[in-house]
Parts: structure tokens; sequence; C-alpha cells
């Protein structure tokens, strides 16, 4: 006797959770990632603590494009600062950087 085929049930799928408001939030916070120097000072500030005037030498922008990059990736959360005597520091203060730039690495600076 051969054995009956019973119908395979369709797995459930589950929708993911999405409100418009943070997913207006993150598509902002990822255009203003989307800039060759804001990578590079993501990627050096993953690695420590730096200066307005240590980004600028190493992105090799002015002093003043640099801190104004550097306000944009403030506002979304990304870096605080922290002044010490006339120096004022930045440094990452959303730990998710980490993961997104190990992608952008991945994906781009191959070696």
């Amino acid at each position: 006797m051969a054995a009956k085929s019973h119908p395979k049930k369709k797995p459930v799928k589950k929708k993911p959770q999405g409100d418009p408001a943070a997913f207006a939030q993150a598509a902002e916070c990822l255009k203003t990632l989307a800039h060759p120097v804001r990578l590079r000072m993501v990627q050096l500030l993953l690695q420590g603590r730096y200066t307005v005037g240590e980004l600028a030498d190493d992105c090799k922008v002015p002093d003043n494009v640099a801190s104004e990059h550097l306000r944009l990736m403030q506002r979304c959360g990304f870096f605080t600062s922290e002044r010490e005597g006339r120096r004022v520091y930045y440094q990452v203060a959303e730990p998710h950087l980490k993961d997104i730039m190990a992608c952008v690495e991945s994906r781009f600076l191959k070696s």
C-alpha cells in the first residue's frame, strides 16, 4: 500500500516590526554616515579619542570642515565630546558603529 502524501503546511512568516518614524530616523543617520570623510572619522574614533585638528589632518580637510562633519554625527548620537583644557576630544558614543564599520571595511576595504 502506498503511503498517503499529506499536503505540506506552509511555514508562517512572521513580519518584522517597523515603526515609520524609527525608519526615518535611521535613514537620516545613515545618510549622515554616507560620506568618505565621516566614514574615515568613524574608523579613527573607533580606535580612540581624537581632537578636531588630529581628525582634520588625517582626513586632509580644514579644521572647520572637520568640525562640521563631527557636529552632524554628534547630532545623530554617534559621538560625544569632552573638553580638556583648550582641547576638545571626540569619542564614539554609539557602540553599533563598530558593526557598521566592520560591514563597510569587509565589503569595500578588503586588503
